[in-house]
Formats: C-alpha cells, structure tokens, sequence
C-alpha cells in the first residue's frame, strides 16, 4: 500500500561534485599517504527527506531514487551479520550507518541532474548529501569532515567498495581544495583563496565534457591497484601524481593558469604511466582538438578508463572556446560539454517545518 501522508517537516539538502582531481590514485589505502588537488562544481545532487511523525509500531521508510523512477519501501536492517541490499545498496546503507530515531516515517528522495557514470564523484556527492539530510534528524550533529568520513565508511566498510577519501571531502567542504592525506584516511583540507576575478576566469574557462559512454574500467583499475599495492606508497608513479597536485595548488596561488594547465597535463602523463588504458582513445581524441584550440590543459576526471568525463582548460579566447566545444561535439554525438559553476561551498542542509 502507498503511504503519502501530508509530512510535518521538508528537510532539503545538495552537495556538489569534483572536477580536475590532480593527483588522484594517491588518496587511498595503498598510498598510505597522498596530496589531491580538486575543484567542487555544480550541477549538484540533490535530496529532500519528507518526515511525517513518528510510530511505535515500526520504521516507514520509503526511498524514491528519482532518476531510476524507482520508488520503493525499505526496512532498517539494524546491527545484522550479514547484509541484504535491496535495489539500491548505496542508499541503503546510508540509512543503516545513522543512528535515526525509531520509528521515524520518512520519504528520501534523491535525484541528479549529473550525467551517469562521468567519474565526477556523483557517488558520493549522493552519500554526502543523504547523510547530511539524515544528520537533521539525528540528536548528535556532524561536522562536515565527519560527514566525508562517515560517507567514506558506507563505501568502504558497508559496501566493501575501493574507494579515495577525496570525492567525500570535496561534496562535503565544497571550494578549490589541496588535500593533505598525512596518514590514510586522515587528512587535511587547505582551501585555496583565490581572488574573486579569477575564480571568474576559471569558471568560464573550464570545460567538463562527458563522452557519453558507461563507465566499466573495474577489472582495470583492479591492475593497478595490485601493481601499486606492490610497489608500495614510495612508488615513483605515485610520487610524480602527488607532485602534481602540488603544482596546481601553487599555480593558481600566483594566479598563472599557464602553469595550472600545464600541471593537469603533467597528471595526465602520470596516469597514463600507470595503465595506458586509462586514457582511452575517447579522451585522447577530445584532447587533440582541445590542444588545437589553443587549450591550456586538460585531464580525464577520476581514476580513469573507459567512459567517463574529462576536464579542459581552455585559452583565453571566449570566441575559439566556444568553437573547440562545438568541434568536440561534432566528433560523437555521444560528446557533451555540461554547464558547471563553481561551488565554494560544499553541502547545505536546511529545514521548513510544515
């Protein structure tokens, strides 16, 4: 039976995603210590919980994950030895990790307007943006970096996902971060301050371009996460992606976008020295007419692979910008240039009580 009542509380809450993630792979358990550089970006996703009361008869909890059309009930497990996921596990166990009251009646609905599958950590901006609704609810509230932490756990301990502690710290701080990760998976956030006219700059000078096409490159990057596990956190691939991030925190420090797009590209490399596959031919044709256009750097978003997203900074020539865009379009109809702006902040949470 459906169960809409009319709810006495809306509880909003978004979260950005992550472009131009410099350093990546060096986030994780195998590197034991890292540095990423990362810029929070619209479109974000959203969630709106509808709490309608409490019962003390049993927990009425009801996900509607938007974008599937799937709109479906959902019975707390609780302190179980073994799981059993339902239709969609990330959800699912962003409820399970929260000490939500019993008895709580709710609607979560979540939904992005982010491409699937574009490597932009949408996955966690979801995580992020569902606890920080939930936390509303909850009588002890977390501070943003908990937030990323606990999201991190869903996907790591709940789900026994591979996963960086980046993309949660980017949905939850929002901004142009540098990540210090001292000691996995603790970390320091340093957001970057910029002056006002060139954060302008780099908003219209960035270019996110999805290439249409799913996102399958686990089997991949299983290799080398084996290959790096082995060589360990001193391994010279990892050392030159840290040095990269460094790079781009201190390019933009001094305003020299030369210099930033230059680092991107020297990211690129390096991850190429890890598997050439991770910059798929996709990407590859993408950059050619980016460079022929007069572009200052550009970089595959996320771990790499087939599918996926890239980022590309352009020149400084509104005119040319718009006709690289038009000519990577006009490669695929699967390429799409997706409008983003700047997020400097992370993850909002607000409630009306009806």
């Amino acid at each position: 039976m459906d169960f809409r009542p009319q709810p006495k509380i809306v509880i909003n809450s978004c979260a950005p995603v992550r472009i131009c993630d410099i350093g990546g792979w060096t986030d994780t358990w195998f590197s034991k210590k890292g540095g990423v550089f990362h810029i929070a970006v619209s479109p974000y996703v959203e969630v709106q919980l509808l709490v309608f009361g409490d019962s003390a008869n049993e927990d009425l909890i009801f996900i509607n994950a938007e974008n599937y059309k799937e709109r479906y009930r959902y019975k707390l497990q609780g302190q179980t030895a073994v799981r059993k996921w339902h239709r969609h596990p990330l959800l699912e166990a962003a409820f399970e990790i929260m000490n939500l009251p019993p008895g709580i009646q709710l609607e979560a609905t979540i939904y992005s307007s982010a491409p699937a599958s574009s490597s932009i950590g949408t996955s966690a901006s979801v995580i992020v943006a569902l606890l920080s609704a939930l936390d509303m609810l909850t009588p002890d509230r977390m501070g943003l970096k908990e937030i990323a932490q606990t999201a991190h756990r869903v996907e790591t301990e709940l789900l026994q996902g591979q996963s960086g502690i980046q993309d949660q710290l980017c949905a939850a701080c929002g901004g142009i971060n540098f990540i210090d990760m001292y000691e996995y998976p603790h970390a320091n956030v340093h957001q970057l301050k910029i002056p006002e006219e060139l954060s302008w700059e780099l908003e219209k000078r960035l270019h996110l371009i999805c290439v249409g096409k799913s996102h399958r490159s686990s089997d991949l990057h299983e290799k080398v996460i084996k290959t790096l596990e082995h060589e360990g956190p001193g391994s010279r691939k990892l050392e030159d992606l840290r040095a990269a991030a460094v790079e781009s925190r201190d390019a933009l420090l001094v305003g020299d976008l030369a210099a930033f797009g230059q680092a991107m590209i020297n990211n690129l490399e390096a991850q190429k020295r890890l598997h050439d596959d991770l910059v798929a031919t996709d990407a590859q044709r993408i950059f050619r007419v980016a460079e022929e256009h007069g572009a200052l750097g550009w970089k595959v978003n996320g771990a790499g692979g087939e599918g996926g997203s890239v980022t590309i900074l352009a020149g400084p020539i509104a005119e040319t910008n718009r006709r690289m865009v038009s000519s990577i379009e006009a490669i695929s109809p699967r390429y799409k240039s997706i409008p983003i702006s700047l997020s400097p902040a992370g993850a909002r949470v607000w409630r009306r009580n009806l």
